[in-house]
């Protein structure tokens, strides 16, 4: 569909603050993009944007850097902003690959874990509690691998450990959009804590019981999520 389709209704500057316009425009795109009238690869040029909503290019700008957070848009330094890749098999297969590795590796670490670690751990998600109520979205899949990292720091399973490492990044942009667009975030600061309250007293088993679930979720909350905004027959 054309950028020549009203996305939203001109927006009033004098009674909306910057931030309102980036937001309106951001959730106008977010929309077209997970319903599908924006596809994989559709560029999302600034002044056609600018244009259409009647703005100016700095909340377009910042509307497509938060979208960018999400994972809906990557933005290329010569290429300008283009839609992303979203495919449920792909969320399916690496929350998959996480509830198979990441109990094993905490199974083999939590035991070894040292108060410092707990520490650094308690400071990561009172981090993440704040930035998730500042809604500084950059900074949840970055706090949430760094969470999961030192978990299974001591698990002494290198080559496992760097396959999870690549899964926690591949996830990211996901991770992000889940929280963002479902009610996961209340979720996600009770279950993390659940989890840290578990390793701490000792119960591995139940802690390894709660990350595998706590995954599988999250993957089902996003993969029920794109599948609810795609239209009939169509997949990604």
């Amino acid at each position: 569909m054309g950028l020549e389709t009203k996305l939203v209704a001109k927006p009033t500057q004098k009674s909306l603050q910057h931030r309102t316009i980036a937001a309106a425009v951001a959730e106008s795109l977010r929309e077209r993009i997970l319903d599908g009238d924006f596809k994989a690869g559709f560029p999302l040029r600034q002044d056609a944007l600018a244009n259409e909503f009647g703005v100016s290019r700095i909340p377009i700008r910042e509307a497509l850097m938060q979208l960018e957070a999400e994972g809906l848009v990557k933005i290329h330094p010569h290429r300008g902003a283009i839609v992303s890749e979203l495919s449920t098999e792909e969320v399916e297969e690496l929350f998959e690959l996480r509830a198979l590795l990441e109990p094993r590796l905490l199974g083999a670490s939590a035991n070894r874990l040292t108060q410092d670690d707990y520490k650094t751990l308690k400071q990561i998600l009172q981090e993440y509690s704040a930035e998730l109520r500042a809604n500084h979205v950059r900074r949840w899949g970055e706090l949430n691998t760094q969470f999961h990292v030192l978990l299974y720091r001591h698990a002494e399973q290198p080559r496992t450990l760097a396959i999870v490492v690549n899964l926690l990044q591949e996830c990211d942009r996901h991770t992000r959009l889940q929280l963002s667009l479902t009610d996961g975030m209340k979720r996600a600061e009770a279950e993390h804590a659940d989890l840290l309250h578990l390793c701490e007293t000792g119960q591995i088993t139940a802690a390894c019981d709660l990350l595998r679930a706590h995954i599988e979720d999250v993957g089902k909350s996003l993969r029920t999520y794109l599948e609810q905004h795609q239209r009939p027959g169509e997949t990604r």
